[in-house]
């Protein structure tokens, strides 16, 4: 049976104290990783170097808990774990942070289908949405970096589908696309009109990598012209 992790403070442990020692040096060591690393840092990413056998998800809990009182939390982001500021503290920030290009209603529209419906094609936006999509809207989303050109759909046409990337997750603060709010969470926010029709319910979103069975891989795109290295000097023809 695992023993559990031990209960220590993570700054001011002794080296004759092997156990708590080694784990707090891995403490230190994940510290170091989150606070270098620009994205989510995985499971994957911390195992190369922290000590043999070390239990990550025991060393994230003492982590995520030494954090939880401080102005930067440990949360767990798009499948790894990321230093963000504590939410509290957003509004004392906010004059820090540099504005961000907002979105037209339109586009708030289709990020969010697409991501609740994804993988989705241009035409299912706009069956949902009622009202034509232009080109430059799934434009400006895909400049964001939050939504992704998945492949194609296996009918008539061959039409491109998009779904989101860990950018949107690392953005909006999830750690899985499944994280995004339920029909009870959407109408206790007041965004959905208490009236709701009989039978409307909110998809369950999946972000998987893999091609679905409707769907396969982009075609990589022919290039207009082959681009050759012109003769040098001493080159002689035949």
């Amino acid at each position: 049976m695992k023993r559990p992790a031990p209960r220590i403070d993570l700054f001011d442990v002794r080296p004759d104290d092997e156990r708590a020692f080694v784990f707090a040096q891995d403490v230190r060591v994940i510290e170091a990783l989150l606070f270098a690393t620009p994205g989510p840092v995985t499971q994957a990413m911390m195992k190369p170097h922290l000590s043999k056998g070390a239990d990550v998800e025991a060393l994230m809990a003492a982590l995520v808990q030494d954090y939880a009182p401080r102005g930067v939390n440990v949360l767990r982001i798009a499948g790894g774990w990321m230093l963000r500021t504590a939410p509290d503290l957003a509004p004392v920030l906010a004059d820090q942070i540099p504005e961000q290009r907002k979105l037209s209603r339109a586009a708030v529209e289709v990020l969010a289908i697409i991501a609740y419906h994804q993988p989705v094609t241009r035409a299912e936006i706009e069956e949902i949405r009622g009202v034509s999509t232009s080109r430059g809207t799934l434009d400006v989303l895909l400049e964001t970096g939050w939504i992704r050109m998945r492949g194609r759909r296996r009918t008539p046409g061959r039409p491109v589908t998009y779904g989101t990337t860990g950018d949107f997750l690392v953005h909006f603060g999830l750690d899985s696309i499944q994280d995004l709010p339920g029909l009870d969470e959407l109408k206790g926010a007041g965004l959905l009109d208490g009236r709701i029709p009989p039978g409307f319910s909110i998809p369950s979103p999946s972000d998987d990598l893999e091609p679905l069975e409707d769907e396969e891989p982009l075609d990589a795109e022919p290039l207009d012209f082959m681009l050759v290295s012109p003769p040098s000097d001493d080159e002689t023809g035949p």
